[in-house]
């Protein structure tokens, strides 16, 4: 049984992480090691989703700082050879273009996303609402950890994705 306040990525633990839609990862040291979440060296680690059931209140600790969402689906990207995690992966959602934009601002906020970059892409959304675009902002690395946002947006459609990547910093 885990006694760290940090969530493990074993069987036993994706399914606790499943029932309480609580997640926490522990990148402290600026990695996300597979040994510390339970699992060994060739694993690819789960794909967490819960889509059926809720929202996964989700939270990273970084070197520098916290990292904190709402997601239905996490992912973790690896290879065999690998100790650790190269990307914690998760899907933030907006059901309006003013959540998506708030979304957006928060990352800059929080993250240290580049204003300009996100305030520019923000101006080309509401200049046209029905606008469909994948873009990249620039990251941010104010936590220790590279924070990206890449964009999905589609203004024809009711829900708008923004696919947030959690990177050591290079």
């Amino acid at each position: 049984m885990n006694t760290s306040e940090y969530s493990t990525l074993d069987a036993a633990g994706v399914d606790l992480i499943r029932q309480t839609l609580q997640a926490k990862l522990d990148m402290t040291s600026g990695r996300l090691v597979k040994s510390d979440v339970g699992l060994s060296g060739e694993s690819f680690g789960p794909e967490i989703n819960t889509q059926d059931t809720g929202l996964i209140n989700l939270t990273i600790d970084g070197p520098d700082g916290q990292i904190q969402a709402e997601t239905d689906r996490i992912r973790f990207g690896t290879t065999a050879s690998r100790d650790d995690f190269r990307v914690v992966t998760f899907f933030l959602t907006a059901k309006s273009p003013e959540d998506y934009f708030a979304l957006i601002r928060d990352g800059v906020e929080h993250y240290g996303i580049e204003a300009d970059d996100a305030e520019r892409w923000i101006a080309s959304a509401e200049a046209d609402p029905a606008k469909e675009t994948s873009y990249s902002l620039t990251s941010g690395v104010s936590t220790g950890l590279e924070v990206n946002y890449d964009l999905r947006y589609d203004g024809g459609k009711d829900t708008q994705v923004i696919i947030v990547n959690v990177a050591p910093v290079q």
